[in-house]
């Protein structure tokens, strides 16, 4: 691998505008950065302007680390083009959900797993939103003391559903501010399958096997496959609340091994790319506003269940389109390099 590569974005959506941010803001050593999609234009982001170049196989030549943006719930680019642009020589970096669960694709959170980006063939899975801030929190204290079970809710922001989830939460909360309508009934174009301005529902995905949606399932099949431990017990809930951006999540922990709230306090603080606050007598614990913009996964609310031995609480919330995404797609290439 190049130490300063040949970098290309494709998908010019909420997460590949926010890939080429991230890519600015860590300084990634880049020789170029392309910007592909399905049709040419030049865009804004930033103050910096972009070619965007009509996505074909040809425009993968010379390109070593082809990071796709990807859409939760949709086949994304990838699928069509990650094997030619492997073949042109390039790495592929897929956020979407086409090659998870492949055998032969690593998906990893460098935090969790950094070590399995050598088991790539080419293509390297960037796992769903939800799983990566979980996994970055639960990972330390699954080091330490081991974990049986994880029962986990989520309250995922509107933009995890994509750019046109965020305009449907503003037209909807616009026409209620404007006493337009007051009911579930919504006169707009839905990207979401209910109404969210004013209200909550428990479906992101599709309803599978056992009553579960696909995203509950994500949450234990990829937590699986990142932790290399299918006999972690894990049941998920996720519910989608009428937040612009960063997703929260309450998670319960059983452990193997008993390990306090305060030692979880400390192990946790000094854990890579987790900041900890937990101060409740003062108010604090984190919240979906005060992380927009930051590439950190936040903890707080740490404390027993004084019912459960081991039992343990913990509220994760972190950037969906940063950690959740792009940034965690960008520090998968910067591992790229340190690691060639």
């Amino acid at each position: 691998m190049n130490k300063k590569p040949v970098v290309a974005v494709i998908g010019v959506g909420a997460v590949g505008i926010e890939m080429l941010r991230v890519l600015k803001q860590r300084k990634f050593p880049s020789k170029e950065i392309r910007v592909f999609a399905r049709s040419a234009r030049d865009i804004e982001v930033d103050d910096q302007k972009y070619t965007v170049m009509a996505i074909s196989p040809e425009v993968f030549d010379g390109v070593d680390i082809a990071l796709f943006a990807g859409t939760e719930g949709e086949k994304g680019a990838a699928v069509t083009y990650a094997t030619e642009a492997v073949k042109r020589g390039a790495i592929v970096i897929d956020n979407g959900a086409d090659f998870r669960m492949e055998k032969d694709v690593p998906l990893v959170v460098p935090e969790v797993n950094g070590s399995d980006i050598k088991k790539h063939k080419g293509i390297i899975a960037n796992p769903n939103c939800s799983t990566i801030q979980m996994v970055v929190a639960i990972a330390p204290i699954y080091r330490r003391v081991g974990i049986k079970r994880v029962i986990i809710t989520t309250l995922q922001a509107s933009s995890g559903a994509g750019k046109s989830a965020v305009e449907q939460l503003n037209e909807e909360v616009s026409a209620i501010c404007a006493g337009r309508f007051c009911s579930v009934h919504v006169n707009v174009e839905k990207s979401m399958p209910q109404q969210l301005a004013y209200n909550v529902f428990p479906q992101i995905g599709g309803f599978a096997d056992d009553g579960y949606t696909t995203e509950e399932w994500k949450l234990v099949r990829e937590t699986h496959k990142i932790m290399h431990d299918d006999k972690i017990n894990i049941s998920a809930t996720t519910i989608r609340v009428p937040v612009r951006t960063g997703h929260s999540e309450s998670i319960y922990i059983e452990t193997e091994k008993t390990i306090s709230p305060d030692e979880v306090r400390k192990l946790l603080a000094t854990s890579p790319g987790i900041v900890v606050i937990d101060d409740v007598k003062k108010g604090l614990y984190p919240m979906p506003k005060d992380v927009e913009g930051r590439d950190e996964t936040f903890v707080g609310r740490i404390r027993r269940d004084p019912f459960v031995k081991n039992g343990l609480w913990l509220w994760v919330v972190a950037d969906n389109l940063r950690k959740g995404a792009a940034t965690n797609a960008i520090q998968i290439a910067e591992e790229l390099i340190r690691q060639n």
